[in-house]
């Protein structure tokens, strides 16, 4: 179960229109800080919530010093190491528990999502409900730094996903979104079951389902600078298997 490291705002606030950005993290600590510093000079409208899964190298404890004096940083600790996808609900849930965030995002700890791309999205998600930071727009491959190897995986996936889903997007195994609170609280959040890259699928293909309205807009995707990648066998096997499912779901009505 995740617990709240400080009291935090609530739905008596009364402020609406804010974002507050979602970042699981896992062994973060060389790259925390200065995302969050960047996050925050985005904008007043900007807040962050750090999910925790009881990072060995003290990034959690990191988190709560910032947040100790900053009212915009939030942070969730989890006991241990439980997957990207439970964290993004368990961040999920806690948006939904305050009134006055209109926009969730999610993002990576990593810097392999640009800080400087958040405002792109809110100005996108005007006339949208769910928007997608694409690394293949266009036909446009705008990833620096992943061996060939990885590139071929990542594009096979998405043009897989595209065809055995049917959900035409180009990037949907993408981190990087934003989406309005009116779409989670549509979708059934205890319903979900991918919890590595799948779980981006998932989340974009129960949006669709729903009728809301999902766009895509270029960023530019490096990958890490520090620490190392959670990329792992399971995780692309689960997402081989979990197209199927959702499409099976489909049919059957039950996304």
């Amino acid at each position: 179960m995740a617990t709240e490291s400080r009291a935090a705002g609530d739905a008596a606030a009364g402020t609406t229109g804010k974002a507050i950005v979602i970042v699981p993290t896992y062994n973060e600590r060389e790259n925390i800080a200065r995302l969050i510093d960047l996050v925050l000079a985005q904008g007043e409208q900007f807040e962050v919530l750090v999910v925790d899964d009881g990072s060995p190298d003290g990034t959690g404890q990191i988190v709560d010093d910032i947040a100790a004096a900053n009212p915009r940083v939030h942070a969730l600790h989890r006991p241990r190491k439980m997957g990207l996808g439970t964290a993004y609900l368990a961040g999920f849930r806690w948006a939904l528990e305050r009134a006055r965030f209109a926009f969730v995002f999610e993002m990576d700890a990593d810097f392999s999502h640009d800080p400087a791309h958040l405002p792109k999205f809110l100005e996108a998600i005007e006339s949208a409900d769910l928007v997608l930071g694409s690394r293949y727009r266009f036909g446009k491959v705008t990833v620096v730094n992943w061996p060939i190897s990885r590139l071929i995986l990542s594009y096979s996936a998405n043009i897989y996903a595209r065809i055995v889903t049917g959900l035409q997007l180009f990037d949907s195994t993408g981190g990087f979104k934003c989406f309005r609170r009116e779409v989670l609280a549509a979708i059934d959040l205890d319903a979900v079951r991918s919890n590595g890259y799948a779980f981006q699928i998932e989340m974009s293909f129960r949006a669709w389902k729903r009728g809301f309205r999902i766009v895509e807009i270029p960023i530019v995707f490096a990958d890490r600078s520090e620490g190392e990648s959670k990329m792992s066998g399971h995780i692309v096997r689960e997402a081989i298997w979990m197209v199927w499912r959702l499409r099976w779901w489909a049919m059957t009505g039950k996304v």
